[in-house]
């Protein structure tokens, strides 16, 4: 239910926003100011502020879970299955090895 309110509001903020487009593109005197709508939308968006801020406090809804608390909580174990052997962080070719002699 809190979220049926919440995208209503949310409508209702960009149907303002709209409203002061056209206010602002049309040259009527008699109409109502642009900052009007505009700041109907101002204050409803602080509404939809406060409404998510309280229902997250009362439990109503639920965040996402953080992906950093997840990444960090694991710990990778390698079990070593091979036999070790040396490497080398050396990506250049060895020359090859010539001789004068040649056969």
């Amino acid at each position: 239910m809190i979220k049926i309110i919440i995208v209503l509001l949310l409508l209702y903020i960009v149907f303002n926003l709209f409203r002061a487009l056209f206010v602002m593109m049309s040259a009527k005197e008699h109409s109502k100011p642009m900052s009007h709508y505009l700041g109907r939308r101002v204050l409803f968006s602080g509404v939809v502020l406060i409404i998510i801020i309280a229902a997250l406090k009362l439990g109503l809804i639920q965040t996402n879970p953080s992906p950093i608390h997840k990444a960090t909580a694991r710990t990778q174990i390698q079990i070593n299955t091979a036999t070790p052997h040396l490497q080398s962080a050396n990506t250049k070719q060895l020359p090859e090895k010539q001789s004068a002699y040649h056969s």
